[in-house]
């Protein structure tokens, strides 16, 4: 069996050619076929005779797809002349994505070198022990997620627009005092460290590929209240003797209840008056609660968590956007998404051994109007139109018929008979109102 081809990534430390370790050098010389992430860092000369991956980042739509771009384009290479260089900005195995696809792709053989990373520099400019700190490091454009529940110290990478710093900003409320140390250029003739606060922190420099951010302490770590929910869901769960008391089953007439009132929120709803916003986020607030409450007695059963459910869809949604996820194409009709909605959703429910009928995701217990109009729907796109002929001739089942028949109608229409009834229903009932009050 054939030897697979070789990648051998070599790290071009946090700065200039002085920070390159010598085994670097030597590698750079020995390997005639070479290949940089990227020309733009200080020490991209000491590789010469190198294609660069930069215009990927121009004709990419995603970091995503850039790094398997490169994984592919390295792959390729590397099989046409056998043994290949990758050079990447400061050690390989410091967020370096496309060093990580490599090393998870069975189509070649990856060679990982030591180099200096930007780490090194970083703890010797702000003059600290990370290990004694505690400091946690984290990707830039991961920052929600990766520092859910920190509050510090942090060492914040691939800071390198502004756009990423306010994001970064953006992600945590009420700690507009709290100190950030902004680093740029470490290691070179011009290398700064600017002393900040986080309300400042998209304002102060310009930032460029070689600037990361530290944070030494937060009063309120990301996602603070989402977290804090949390855990008050599973307080009273464990406290209050009435949530104690609560099942599944006991807590489907209030989950309904909640349910409605968002929806007489959003009707009230003015896009031009902030001011009705305040009902909006109570009713949600409401709804979220009944979810938390679900979830926390499934954790106390040992069946499932809030984290499985908030994964759980996550991955689903994940799914089932491949032209946002996957194919990139952001320009698909819409008749087309619906398409591929349904085919996903079929593909999901037979692995999982799930019915795969026309009607299966159809709630039984909706509402008569809003149950009708989702079979009819269904039904229409199925090929397989509702017929609204009564079935027997009995008085009932001719006005169910005679009903059934108005919302085909409404359809037809482009008509959502719920909403309409439920207009003119209000209209009839604040006539009265206002005759009784007169």
């Amino acid at each position: 069996m054939s030897e697979r081809p070789r990648v051998v990534v070599v790290g071009l430390g946090p700065a200039d050619a002085g920070l390159v370790t010598a085994q670097t050098h030597a590698t750079i010389a020995r390997i005639p076929v070479r290949h940089l992430r990227t020309g733009r860092h200080p020490a991209a000369d000491v590789v010469p005779d190198a294609t660069t991956f930069d215009h990927l980042y121009e004709e990419s739509d995603t970091f995503d797809e850039v790094y398997h771009r490169i994984t592919d384009a390295l792959v390729a290479s590397a099989r046409e002349h056998g043994e290949v260089l990758y050079a990447v900005p400061g050690s390989p195995l410091v967020l370096e994505r496309t060093v990580r696809h490599l090393l998870g792709d069975d189509r070649v053989t990856v060679e990982v070198l030591p180099a200096m990373s930007f780490l090194d520099v970083a703890w010797a400019r702000l003059g600290i022990d990370p290990v004694e700190s505690r400091v946690r490091l984290v990707d830039g454009h991961e920052f929600v997620l990766a520092a859910a529940g920190e509050t510090g110290p942090l060492l914040v990478a691939h800071c390198h627009a502004n756009w990423v710093l306010s994001d970064i900003k953006l992600a945590v409320d009420g700690v507009d005092d709290a100190p950030v140390v902004i680093l740029q250029r470490l290691g070179l003739p011009d290398d700064a460290v600017v002393h900040t606060t986080w309300a400042e922190l998209d304002r102060t420099v310009e930032a460029d590929h070689l600037t990361s951010i530290y944070i030494p302490h937060l009063s309120a770590p990301v996602g603070a209240e989402l977290v804090r929910f949390h855990e008050l869901a599973r307080t009273l769960r464990e406290r209050c003797p009435w949530d104690a008391e609560q099942t599944h089953a006991s807590l489907v007439p209030y989950l309904v209840e909640e349910t409605y009132e968002v929806v007489d929120a959003l009707q009230v709803l003015d896009l031009e008056n902030p001011a009705t916003d305040e009902a909006l986020i109570e009713e949600l607030g409401d709804l979220l609660y009944q979810i938390e409450f679900h979830a926390a007695i499934a954790e106390q059963d040992g069946r499932f968590t809030m984290a499985d459910v908030a994964r759980g869809i996550h991955d689903k949604l994940v799914r089932r956007h491949p032209h946002v996820f996957v194919d990139g194409d952001h320009d698909t009709d819409d008749d087309a998404l619906v398409q591929n909605w349904d085919a996903i959703k079929r593909a999901e429910k037979e692995a999982a051994g799930r019915p795969t009928g026309p009607f299966d995701s159809i709630p039984s217990t909706l509402p008569a109007l809003a149950y009708a109009t989702a079979i009819v729907k269904k039904a229409a796109r199925a090929g397989d139109p509702v017929v609204a002929e009564p079935l027997s001739d009995d008085a009932a089942d001719r006005l169910g018929a005679a009903l059934l028949t108005l919302v085909v109608e409404a359809r037809a229409a482009g008509i959502d008979p719920e909403s309409t009834l439920r207009s003119v229903v209000n209209r009839h009932r604040a006539a009265i109102e206002a005759r009784r009050a007169d």
